[in-house]
C-alpha cells in the first residue's frame, strides 16, 4: 500500500522491511549450505576413522537430533524475547558449532565432531524456527506465503554451494586410499593420513563459521522490525492445546512430516537409482555414480528455478491450489520413476524435484496463516516435522537392499499424496 506523508511525498511502508528481509533471507542460504555440505560427511568420516557406515551415519543422527531437540526451546526463547534475538541465538550456536571443528580436530575423537554437529544444528533449529515466521510477519498477510516462497528460493542456492564445496574442497582433496587400504596401514601411517584428511574436512566449516560471525554482527547492529513481538507471555500448554484444535495447523504438521521425508528420499536415493540405470547401460560403477551425482545437481538446479517460477505464479493462483497441482504432478512423475527401467526414470526423478520446490514454504505459510503470536510455537512444531527426513528414508533403504529400487519410490508417492490432500482440503475450505 502506498501512502502520502503530511509533506505530500509518497511513502511506501514496505521499504522499512527491505533491509531486514534481505538479511533474514541470507540466513536461509546459510542453513542450506550447512545441510548439503554435511551429507557426504557420513562416508568421509567412515573412511577417516576406519568405522562402519552405521557409525558414520551418527553424523545425521546428531544433525537431525539438534533440529528436533531445540525447536520448542527456541520457540520459548523467541516468545520471551524477540525474533531478532532468536536469529542472533541461532547464528551464535551455528558459528560455535562450526568453529568447534578446530578443537575437535586437535583432539582427534569422532565424538567431538558429533558434539560440534549437534551444537551447530541447534543453531539451525533456532534459525528456522525464527526466520520462517519472521518473514511471514514482514508485510501484508495476503502476500505472506508468496514472501516466504521468495525467501526460501535462496535456501537451495546455499545447498548448491554446499554440494559444490563438499565435492571440490573436501571429497576431491581427501586421501584416495579406500577403507580396506586404510585398514592395512600402521598406526603411525594411519594417524598421519587421518590428520591430513581432518585438516581438509574442517576447512569449509571454519570458513563458514567466520562468515556466520560477520553475519551475527551485521544483524546485531541493524534495526529490525518488532511488529510481531507484541506478546512475551509464555503459556506453553494453553498455546499447544489451542494449536492442536486448528485443523489447518494440525494437518500442516503432518503434511510437512511427509513432505520432508519425500524430499530426503528422492534426493538421497537418486544416486542408487541412477547408478543401477547407468550400469545397465554398460557403465562402470564409479562412472555411473559420478553421472548420478551430476543428475542430482541438475535436480537441485531445477528445484531452484521452479521455486522462483511458483513464487511468481502465486500472484494469480492461490498457494493451496498451486500446492495441490504440484502435488498431483509429483505423483505422476513418481509413477514414472516406479514404472521406468531406463533413463526416463532418472528424468522423472529430476522433474519430481521441480514439483517439490514450493511444498515446504507453502505448507509452512498455510499452516501458520492467522496464528499471530502463536506462530512462534506453531513454527516449532513445523520444524520438528523435519524428523520425517530421518524416519522415512531408512524404510525406503530396506526396499532398496531387498533389490526393489523402483518399487521403493512408492513411499515418496504416498508422501506426495498426503501433501496433495492437504492442499486440496485447504483450497476447498477457502
Amino acid at each position: 500500500m502506498i501512502r502520502c506523508s503530511s509533506d505530500g511525498r509518497i511513502r511506501n511502508p514496505m521499504k522499512k522491511y527491505l533491509v531486514p528481509f534481505i538479511l533474514v533471507t541470507f540466513c536461509f542460504a546459510l542453513w542450506g549450505f550447512a545441510n548439503d555440505v554435511t551429507n557426504p560427511m557420513v562416508k568421509a568420516f567412515s573412511k577417516i576413522f576406519r568405522m562402519s557406515v552405521t557409525d558414520g551415519s551418527l553424523v545425521q543422527v546428531a544433525f537431525y537430533g539438534g533440529y528436533f531437540a531445540m525447536a520448542f526451546p527456541a520457540a520459548i526463547f523467541i516468545r520471551k524475547y524477540s525474533y531478532k534475538a532468536g536469529v542472533l541465538m541461532g547464528l551464535g550456536l551455528y558459528a560455535t558449532g562450526a568453529l568447534l571443528f578446530f578443537p575437535s580436530k586437535a583432539i582427534g575423537i569422532y565424538g567431538c565432531f558429533l558434539i560440534a554437529y549437534f551444537i551447530m544444528t541447534c543453531g539451525l533449529s533456532f534459525l528456522e524456527t525464527s526466520c520462517n515466521p519472521y518473514i511471514l510477519s514482514m508485510g501484508e498477510p495476503e502476500t505472506a506465503t508468496r514472501r516466504l516462497n521468495l525467501a526460501q528460493c535462496f535456501n537451495p542456492c546455499g545447498s548448491i554451494i554446499g554440494m559444490f564445496v563438499a565435492m571440490n574442497f573436501i571429497q576431491a582433496k581427501l586421501n584416495p586410499l579406500s577403507s580396506d587400504e586404510r585398514a592395512l596401514l600402521s598406526d603411525a601411517d594411519f594417524e598421519a593420513v587421518k590428520n591430513a584428511d581432518l585438516d581438509v574436512l574442517i576447512s569449509p566449516y571454519l570458513a563458514i563459521g567466520a562468515v556466520i560471525v560477520v553475519m551475527f554482527l551485521i544483524i546485531l547492529f541493524t534495526k529490525m522490525p518488532k511488529n510481531a513481538d507484541q506478546s512475551h507471555d509464555i503459556h506453553i500448554m494453553t498455546t499447544l492445546k489451542r494449536l492442536v484444535t486448528l485443523t489447518r495447523y494440525r494437518e500442516g504438521v503432518i503434511a510437512q512430516f511427509f513432505y520432508v521425508g519425500a524430499q530426503i528420499m528422492c534426493w538421497t536415493f537418486i544416486i542408487q537409482y541412477g547408478t543401477r540405470v547407468f550400469m545397465a547401460e554398460g557403465m562402470e560403477e564409479q562412472a555411473a555414480e559420478v553421472l548420478s551425482q551430476r543428475f542430482n545437481i541438475y535436480a537441485m538446479l531445477f528445484f531452484i528455478c521452479s521455486r522462483f517460477i511458483t513464487t511468481w505464479l502465486m500472484r494469480w493462483i492461490s498457494p493451496a491450489r498451486l500446492l495441490t497441482i504440484f502435488g498431483i504432478l509429483a505423483m505422476v512423475f513418481t509413477t514414472g520413476v516406479i514404472l521406468s527401467h531406463d533413463r526416463t526414470g532418472v528424468y522423472c526423478l529430476v522433474c519430481v524435484s521441480g514439483c517439490m520446490s514450493l511444498m515446504f514454504p507453502t505448507i509452512y505459510g498455510i499452516a501458520l496463516d492467522g496464528l499471530g503470536d502463536d506462530a512462534k510455537f506453531g513454527a516449532a512444531g513445523l520444524i520438528m516435522a523435519i524428523l520425517g527426513g530421518s524416519v522415512l528414508p531408512p524404510l525406503q533403504a530396506m526396499f532398496i537392499d531387498a533389490g526393489m529400487t523402483n518399487f521403493s519410490f512408492i513411499l515418496p508417492f504416498v508422501c506426495f499424496l498426503v501433501v496433495t490432500i492437504y492442499g486440496y482440503r485447504i483450497a476447498r475450505a477457502k
